[in-house]
């Protein structure tokens, strides 16, 4: 003899709509994380600094990879865009091919703006690599202790400064750039100027 068959009630219904909230929910996620995967970098921000209209500070260095010298005072009477970064910080490894760009179209345009690469509180060997790892063949200098970032008030990377030929800070920016920022503040500095820059 049987005893009485158990009824599922509304079990079956339940197991279907928690299959459909499921599917639902790894479908959304499919989709923020190709949204993610492909939406344009967030351009820097532009930011205030004291040194914005005043002579650059100097520097100088060897190129991690030549051992060439490297100053600032070599680059006078032309654009130069100054880039801290560090291998360990993930937004600089975004600007990487954007910075990278903007050296291949500055090198092919007559009187294009130069590069320098700081290191921001990373070994020598990891910066190293970073730029190896990521095609930039720019000027790249170490910088002990962060005196460098210091005198330009860099507290994190990456961080970009725009100096004019005269040797004067245009533009201070905070975060990834892209090469059409830069190319923008590059051909917005006035025309025709000439000077040293201290170094």
């Amino acid at each position: 003899m049987t005893g009485p068959s158990v009824s599922s009630g509304p079990a079956g219904p339940r197991r279907h709509v928690i299959r459909w909230v499921a599917g639902a929910v790894l479908l959304v996620l499919v989709v923020v994380g190709v949204v993610l995967a492909t939406r344009t970098p967030q351009e820097a921000a532009v930011v205030s600094s004291p040194l914005l209209g005043r002579t650059a500070p100097s520097f100088a260095g060897s190129d991690l990879r030549t051992g060439a010298p490297v100053s600032l005072a070599s680059l006078r009477g032309h654009y130069v865009v100054v880039n801290f970064f560090a291998s360990w910080c993930v937004p600089c490894q975004q600007e990487a091919p954007r910075l990278a760009l903007f050296h291949y179209q500055q090198t092919h345009r007559t009187g294009g703006a130069d590069m320098v690469s700081i290191v921001f509180h990373d070994a020598d060997v990891s910066a190293k690599q970073f730029l190896l790892q990521h095609g930039e063949i720019w000027p790249a200098i170490d910088d002990p202790g962060g005196a460098i970032a210091t005198r330009y008030g860099v507290t994190g990377p990456p961080s970009t400064f725009v100096i004019d030929p005269a040797g004067r800070v245009t533009a201070a920016l905070l975060g990834p750039v892209t090469e059409k920022e830069l190319d923008n503040f590059v051909r917005a500095a006035p025309v025709g100027q000439s000077g040293t820059a201290d170094g």
